[in-house]
């Protein structure tokens, strides 16, 4: 029963991790840290993190390193953290935290979407988990739309603020230099959703064909630093914005670097291994509700009705979405071990 519960948690753990640098990330851009080097730099603070662990712990039983694996994990690199982190940052900076991490929400539905049509999770319509993987998925997205679209009435008795339009229970996003552009912050998130959805997808093969999730973690994230530094050094020639000039810089570069990256992926990716991609992908809205509580005790932000009834039907959907995923995994569990029996020989009679 523990063991059923570890990977819950270890999601659960994740949420909290990525909800609290999401918060920090934030008030880092608008204080003016850059986004590619925020990314070059979270990279290679975890790569030399997970490095030293990963020699150590896994160096007699790591798998030969083959053309096909270093394939697979530039790929990886490039979806999960290269451009994943970047374009959540960019939509980050040009949106607001409340609703980027809203947005995350879509990437169960891409997931689940991307996974039925490459085969990759099953979907029997006429059986009971099918029917609740759907209405999982389209309560999810129902949840996702109210919280972006309706506002309603305060619940909580903060300073009140005027918000006329239902972008504007996100607050507009604030820019000091004021190119503001939603738009192209909302397709920065979409795109980083799709990215997340096929680095999961990635993963589920990466770690059949090399099973070492420190070794495949820190390899991927160095990968990754050499492709934001050569980005970055080919984008930005000024030297000055390499420098961390304040201690909150220098916190969210540590944070998002050892506790975000490093050991947020390996939980994930470990979840990834265990679990499967859906599984992993269905306890984002989770870290909605952390978010709404970050707001809500530390940034004293509204919390209203349409926050609620969204954070409701995103849960629903969750557990509608994993009660699927249970009884699909039971059902293949018990037709192996049916077969099993079936392809036993039955014991000579003396």
């Amino acid at each position: 029963m523990l063991y059923e519960w570890k990977p819950v948690m270890g999601m659960l753990a994740f949420d909290l991790i990525s909800a609290v640098m999401t918060a920090l990330v934030k008030k880092a851009l608008e204080q003016g840290l850059n986004r590619l080097v925020l990314v070059t730099l979270r990279q290679l603070v975890a790569t030399i993190f997970l490095a030293p662990i990963a020699f150590f712990k896994e160096r007699n039983t790591r798998p030969k390193l083959t053309l096909e694996i270093l394939v697979y994990l530039f790929f990886s690199a490039v979806f999960g953290a290269a451009l994943s982190q970047y374009t959540f940052f960019y939509g980050l900076q040009y949106t607001t935290a409340t609703f980027a991490i809203t947005f995350i929400n879509l990437s169960p539905v891409l997931t689940f979407l991307i996974a039925v049509v490459m085969r990759m999770e099953p979907l029997k319509l006429k059986s009971m988990a099918g029917a609740a993987k759907i209405t999982g998925t389209l309560t999810s997205l129902a949840g996702l739309l109210l919280l972006s679209l309706y506002k309603g009435v305060p619940l909580t008795h903060q300073a009140a603020t005027s918000a006329p339009s239902p972008a504007a229970h996100h607050a507009a996003p604030s820019d000091s230099s004021g190119n503001r552009s939603w738009m192209l912050g909302t397709i920065a998130l979409l795109f980083n959703c799709l990215c997340f959805s096929f680095w999961l997808l990635l993963q589920t093969k990466l770690t059949k064909k090399y099973p070492v999730i420190y070794s495949n973690t820190a390899i991927m994230f160095f990968i990754s630093t050499l492709q934001g530094g050569a980005v970055t050094l080919a984008m930005e020639r000024h030297v000055s914005l390499w420098m961390l000039t304040s201690k909150l810089e220098i916190v969210t570069v540590l944070y998002a670097g050892i506790v975000g990256s490093g050991a947020g992926y390996l939980i994930m990716t470990w979840c990834v291994e265990k679990k499967g991609p859906v599984f992993t992908a269905a306890f984002i809205p989770m870290m909605q509700i952390m978010v709404a509580i970050i707001d809500f005790f530390f940034l004293h932000e509204q919390i209203y009705l349409g926050s609620v009834l969204g954070s409701v039907l995103m849960i629903l959907g969750l557990y509608l979405l994993l009660w699927g995923k249970k009884r699909d995994e039971a059902s293949v569990s018990c037709t192996t071990t049916t077969d099993k029996q079936v392809d036993e020989p039955a014991d000579d009679k003396p």
